[in-house]
């Protein structure tokens, strides 16, 4: 059985490199730009890796287009800020070679937030969908937090992929930032208005059951960071979706015929 990686990126010079050392045990690499600027590309190329720029899409889209570029009989999809642990490499190695039975694989994965694996608060062992059957998995159509859907059967590996996605607070707010304007694309679409669970209550819930029942306090200050900036994450979604409500409706009226 062969393996592909594949990943999308945009000046991702800083990341891809790590990422593509750390799978080094794949057949192939197939890296889809959307057209930076940066040397992300010439890293790429330096490690073998099949490049390929295409505009940009959305998420899921850029994904699924990756993937139809790829020659494995097997998929390993990573975003551009993780690596694989060199024993999760040498068990996607094994479960291959003996001929699996099932369509996908869900793994464990370590998020670093400000230097610090958080091992609390509901962020580990935080399993996802990466590994599978070429042909057997594509990522559903929705603006942000996508994720594989499989046609089949699935197994749970062991070891872990490292998600190096926040190595400072202003990364992690912009990131959210960015984030909480997609979530709010989806939360629009239920006609979310204004709600006081939504933007005060239900992010407060958030904060206490992950960081006093889920334990997050045990990951020190970067844990008590992280669990409040995530609940926040949280009430910027409504907020932003009963803004874009709030909008549409006075272009609605603004544009309406007199009576």
């Amino acid at each position: 059985m062969t393996l592909s990686v594949v990943v999308i990126t945009l000046n991702e010079e800083a990341h891809i490199g790590r990422l593509l050392e750390s799978t080094r045990l794949a057949d192939e690499h197939v890296v889809l730009d959307c057209g930076s600027t940066d040397r992300t590309l010439e890293i790429a190329r330096a490690f073998g890796a099949r490049t390929f720029t295409e505009n940009w899409k959305g998420y899921a889209a850029q994904k699924n287009s990756a993937i139809e570029k790829t020659t494995g009989d097997w998929v390993l999809s990573l975003d551009a800020d993780e690596a694989a642990e060199p024993e999760l490499m040498e068990e996607i190695r094994h479960v291959l070679d003996h001929n699996p039975t099932v369509d996908g694989y869900y793994m464990p994965r370590k998020n670093y937030f400000l230097g610090r694996w958080i091992r609390h608060g509901g962020f580990y062992p935080d399993r996802k969908l990466r590994l599978f059957r070429r042909g057997r998995g594509r990522f559903g159509d929705r603006p942000v937090h996508e994720v594989v859907q499989v046609d089949g059967p699935m197994g749970t590996l062991s070891h872990a992929l490292v998600h190096n996605a926040y190595p400072t607070l202003e990364g992690y707010i912009e990131h959210m930032n960015r984030y909480s304007s997609l979530g709010a694309e989806i939360a629009a679409a239920r006609n979310s208005g204004f709600s006081v669970l939504n933007i005060v209550i239900n992010p407060l819930a958030t904060f206490i059951y992950n960081y006093f029942f889920r334990l997050g306090l045990l990951d020190g200050h970067e844990g008590l960071l992280l669990n409040l900036y995530h609940s926040a994450y949280v009430s910027w979604k409504y907020a932003k979706a009963w803004e874009r409500g709030r909008e549409k409706g006075q272009s609605s009226n603004a544009t309406s015929p007199p009576a």
